[in-house]
């Protein structure tokens, strides 16, 4: 059962303004991630389903953060189905991210009060999307769909659509200001914040402030 209400992590997300997304085969590792994300302030954390045996690194993860790091809320990401989505729910997913929209996990998540953030690449998949529910759409990959342009192109016509571009989000000022001033709501980023080099090298103080800077970044950007 997840530890946060919809609403929780919904405002949470539009607070925060930065979810870090990662995977690991090594629990020690995510672990340290984990770690690092909660004492930078990141206190959303997507964990992706791209290796054998993930829900079980998730199982475990899920529990470390409930018992040590409880205001972070921990999702799970790259789910392309219902029956996938279950799984990790049961393992505690407060929230619930695929590449693509998926009718039967939207129903799911509704059922069970998951926020459900499917990729989506047109404007027509966006509206699409939250016709069932959703309330936070992942345009992916960011950068390839139109990057800026297109979520602001998008929000022309639906000023009310809340868009979380994965993928092409840089962790600098400079990529950070033209997506956040196009209208984003949040970011997505994945290997450009956690590099394997990070995570080879164990620099996770290192990570931690990067992720700090980043956040800093966003509450200038936010505050105009």
């Amino acid at each position: 059962m997840s530890r946060f209400s919809k609403l929780q992590t919904l405002n949470l997300i539009e607070e925060v303004g930065l979810i870090p997304v990662f995977y690991n085969e090594v629990l020690d590792s995510c672990m340290n991630i984990v770690r690092a994300c909660s004492n930078a302030g990141a206190r959303l954390v997507e964990f992706t389903n791209r290796g054998d045996g993930a829900i079980e690194i998730f199982k475990e993860l899920e529990r470390y953060a409930a018992d040590n790091f409880p205001e972070v809320s921990l999702g799970a990401g790259s789910i392309i189905d219902a029956s996938t989505a279950a799984l990790y729910i049961s393992y505690g997913a407060n929230f619930i991210v695929g590449p693509t929209f998926d009718l039967n996990t939207a129903l799911l998540c509704n059922k069970r009060g998951i926020p459900y953030s499917p990729g989506c690449a047109t404007a027509t998949e966006i509206i699409n999307a939250y016709s069932y529910g959703v309330d936070i759409v992942k345009i992916f990959p960011g950068d390839l769909v139109g990057g800026p342009e297109f979520v602001r192109a998008v929000k022309g016509p639906c000023p009310w659509v809340k868009i979380m571009p994965t993928g092409g989000v840089n962790p600098n000022r400079e990529s950070l200001e033209k997506w956040f001033k196009a209208g984003i709501t949040c970011a997505g980023i994945g290997s450009n914040l956690i590099s394997k080099d990070i995570i080879k090298n164990k620099e996770y103080d290192k990570l931690a402030e990067n992720i700090r800077t980043v956040l800093s970044i966003i509450k200038e950007i936010k505050q105009g």
